[in-house]
């Protein structure tokens, strides 16, 4: 399948995505636990080109924040007190993949004074780094629920479709049980059920697990229309006459037919699970704190005095639209067919 030019730049995008993810110990500057109580919701660092005299300089550089006097949660630069941001910096150590370590650091600055490009919370931790290295857990149960649910859409779309008969029926009413149910309804009840002090690592699990129960039944459909074509066409015919048996030809002849339904599947299905990530963790239902998740970074704007006050705190949340749109976009481009309709 040939991909569009604007196909390929939004993988090109989504890809940058995961390497940044993937990187986020590299780039995030400080570490997602690291507290600053005297500097609880501060703004956005400002990154200057000039010193307070006025005189540029290539070199950027941040100044100081100080409290403003009897004014909580606002403060003012110290421009007396500026330092330059430093580049390949040694900080808080990190792992790649669970096995790379290391503290190396893209930025830095100098211990008297910090850098929040995207601002702290109400604890002072760095949104930034939060927001990075809660993508991983994003994103990983995202994909992770993904496959599970094609494997098991896979599976059985193409047993049904290929055998047909009492399997069909058991597996297609089946199927329309699952899509006939509120999904994001029956996560919150399958969440309710269960206890609510789950550790970080079974939380995430029990995510993944309850998401892909929910995800299979679609692709089990597209995939059981395709195999039910597929398997009366002459090539098939003429392997089953050669003595090819069921297994060789639903791998051989089969399954092949299925990839760009199952690429699409996963394009739409990735953001769907992501956002009930988002949404279970918002609720207080998903990941707990103090490990970053992109939902239960938002979930601090459940109350409207910070989210009327301290603007950035939105920033995680307005970074998340153009994620999922470029998912849906992709979607659109990698439709079968989608060509041939335009022509």
């Amino acid at each position: 399948m040939k991909m569009s030019r604007i196909a390929a730049l939004l993988v090109t995008a989504l890809a940058f995505l995961c390497l940044t993810v993937v990187f986020a110990g590299f780039l995030a500057p400080y570490d997602v636990a690291q507290q600053n109580r005297k500097l609880a919701f501060a703004p956005p660092s400002v990154i200057h080109f000039a010193d307070a005299s006025g005189r540029i300089h290539l070199h950027p550089s941040v100044c100081a924040l100080e409290d403003r006097p009897g004014a909580f949660g606002e403060y003012r630069e110290n421009h007396l007190n500026c330092f330059p941001i430093q580049y390949l910096v040694r900080g808080t150590p990190y792992e790649v993949f669970g096995v790379v370590k290391s503290n190396l650091h893209l930025f830095g600055v100098a211990p008297q004074t910090k850098i929040f490009l995207m601002g702290t919370d109400s604890y002072g931790r760095d949104l930034f780094s939060r927001f990075l290295c809660g993508g991983q857990i994003s994103l990983l149960a995202g994909l992770t629920a993904t496959l599970l649910s094609l494997a098991v859409g896979a599976l059985l779309g193409t047993l049904a479709g290929y055998f047909g008969g009492w399997l069909d029926a058991s597996i297609m009413r089946g199927a329309e049980l699952f899509l006939a149910l509120p999904w994001l309804y029956f996560l919150f009840a399958a969440r309710a059920f269960l206890p609510l002090s789950l550790s970080a690592t079974g939380a995430f699990w029990l995510l993944i697990a309850v998401m892909s129960l929910v995800g299979w039944a679609r692709p089990a459909r597209l995939i059981r229309g395709v195999v039910l074509s597929s398997r009366e066409r002459h090539y098939v015919l003429a392997a089953r006459l050669f003595g090819g048996s069921d297994t060789y030809i639903m791998r051989r002849h089969i399954l092949p037919e299925t990839y760009s339904i199952l690429l699409t599947q996963a394009v739409l299905l990735i953001p769907q699970y992501v956002l009930a990530e988002v949404t279970l963790s918002f609720l207080g239902l998903g990941v707990a704190e103090p490990t970053p998740t992109w939902g239960n970074m938002l979930s601090t704007l459940q109350k409207y005095s910070v989210l009327a006050t301290y603007w950035w705190m939105l920033i995680p949340g307005l970074l998340l639209v153009p994620v999922f749109c470029g998912f849906v976009l992709l979607a659109n481009e990698l439709q079968p067919g989608r060509k041939a309709r335009a022509a």
